[in-house]
C-alpha cells in the first residue's frame, strides 16, 4: 500500500500517528485497506422483493443503495426508511461486505433474502417485507 493511500486514510480517519500505526499493525486491517479500493467499485442493492401492510408504506422494487463497503447512499434511497428495514438489511450487507473482503463473490452467498423484524397481521405485527441483496460493479 502506497504511502500516499495511508495519509489520505489518516486524515479521513482524523487518526494520530500513533492510531495509524496501530491500525496497520493488524494484519486483518491491512487486508482489508488493501481489498477497499475494489469495493469501491462495487454498489450493493437490497431490493424489496415482498411487502404488505408496511407501514413505512415500502413497495415490491424499493432498492436501499449501499457503496462496497456498506455504507448506506441516502440520495438514491427512498425519502422514507423503516428502521426494522435499514436493520435487516444492513445483516445483509455486512455478509456481502464480508464476503467482498474475502475476494469471494457476495452473489454467490448462500442467504441473500431476509424479512424485517414486524411478523405482519398474522401474528400479532402490522406488515411485513422481504429484502434480497446483490452486488452490482459500479456504474
Amino acid at each position: 500500500m502506497s504511502k500516499e493511500i495511508i495519509k489520505a486514510m489518516q486524515e479521513a480517519l482524523e487518526f494520530s500517528d500513533e492510531e495509524m500505526k496501530q491500525l496497520l499493525d493488524n494484519p486483518k486491517n491491512v487486508q482489508i485497506l488493501e481489498k477497499s479500493p475494489e469495493l469501491m467499485n462495487k454498489t450493493i442493492i437490497v431490493e424489496v422483493t415482498n411487502s404488505h401492510g408496511c407501514a413505512s408504506q415500502h413497495k415490491v422494487g424499493d432498492k436501499f443503495y449501499f457503496t462496497g463497503d456498506g455504507n448506506l447512499l441516502t440520495k438514491l434511497c427512498p425519502s422514507r426508511m423503516c428502521m426494522s428495514a435499514l436493520s435487516t438489511a444492513g445483516g445483509l450487507v455486512g455478509n456481502a461486505v464480508t464476503f467482498m473482503f474475502a475476494g469471494r463473490d457476495a452473489n454467490e452467498m448462500p442467504f441473500t433474502v431476509a424479512g424485517c423484524s414486524d411478523v405482519g397481521l398474522q401474528c400479532g405485527g402490522w406488515g411485513h417485507i422481504d429484502l434480497n441483496v446483490r452486488v452490482e460493479d459500479r456504474k
